[in-house]
């Protein structure tokens, strides 16, 4: 009888053991499909963070290659040998599925190679605060293009994009404004191209500022100011023309004697660039008095005397 009372006991610890050992491994068996369900939920739709500039734009493929193809084979035809298709994934390839505000200028360096092209000397036109106008005056003289009358820049003027981890790869809500991250997208796509738009001008180039701006017509703080009037070759460029404009009706916050301008002329002259700085350019001046012919600022613009 204690012999087999003996095996009874030994008999029930093994049972408890062995239920024991088998719900643990079901715990760690639960937490383990736990952990590995939530991950798997996470890689595939993350909440997407909420920017503050706009999304991508929609159908950015379409309006890349659209137009990509107009600018080769209407525009200049010259440049016919470009491979739009390529120029476009290397575009995607640059910002899908990447954290928008870890943006790298590795990341655009096969685009801005792709997309290049010569810049013929003497037509070069930068601005700063003055978009509108710069892009009406190189419409209606074809004699002068800015960095959005190239390639790069016709084909990404006006849109947007970002990317994202988790699928689809891109952001079509919002995307990161420079304040909230540097290494956006969009801000080092356009600090590239200036850089490159810069490099390659050649001869005399021309400069459209705002006299109106009350800060200042010169803004250190601006593309021009702080990456393209440094990636000009002295070496290549012959002479700087500031065209110092006002708005029509605007105030006159400054001329080409003001303190802005000093400060440009200073910085281009330690490079060695030979400058003149004009008032008002009137091409460009009567261009602005055609949608304001009534203007008292316009009258001018119609002397016969």
């Amino acid at each position: 009888m204690p012999f087999q009372q003996g095996s009874a006991r030994t008999r029930q610890r093994t049972v408890l053991l062995v239920g024991i050992v088998v719900l643990l491994a079901a715990l760690v068996l639960a937490v383990v499909l736990a952990s590995v369900l939530t991950h798997g939920k996470q890689e595939v739709s993350p909440k997407m963070l909420k920017w503050k500039d706009r999304g991508t734009t929609k159908n950015l493929q379409e309006v890349v290659l659209g137009r990509c193809y107009n600018y080769i084979t209407a525009r200049y035809p010259e440049l016919g040998d470009k491979d739009c298709l390529k120029i476009w994934e290397s575009l995607k390839h640059a910002f899908i599925y990447k954290n928008p505000c870890n943006t790298t200028s590795e990341d655009y360096q096969p685009l801005m190679e792709l997309a290049s092209h010569p810049i013929p000397c003497n037509k070069s036109l930068f601005w700063s605060k003055t978009s509108d106008l710069a892009h009406r005056y190189t419409k209606s003289n074809q004699n002068f293009l800015t960095l959005e009358d190239t390639l790069l820049g016709y084909m990404a003027d006006r849109v947007s994009w970002c990317g994202d981890p988790s699928a689809p790869g891109i952001n079509y809500e919002s995307c990161p404004k420079r304040s909230e991250c540097e290494s956006n997208p969009s801000s080092v796509f356009w600090k590239m191209a200036s850089k490159m738009f810069a490099e390659a001008a050649c001869g005399v180039v021309q400069v459209m500022l705002n006299g109106s701006v009350e800060a200042g017509a010169f803004r250190s703080s601006s593309i021009f100011g702080s990456i393209e009037i440094f990636n000009l070759n002295p070496d290549k460029v012959s002479a700087v023309h500031i065209w110092l404009m006002h708005d029509i009706g605007g105030p006159q916050s400054e001329s080409c004697s003001g303190h802005s301008i000093k400060r440009l002329k200073s910085i281009l002259e330690e490079r060695n660039f030979k400058i003149t700085c004009e008032d008002n350019y009137r091409p460009v001046q009567l261009l602005q008095c055609v949608h304001n012919p009534d203007h008292a600022d316009c009258r001018l613009c119609t002397n016969t005397t």
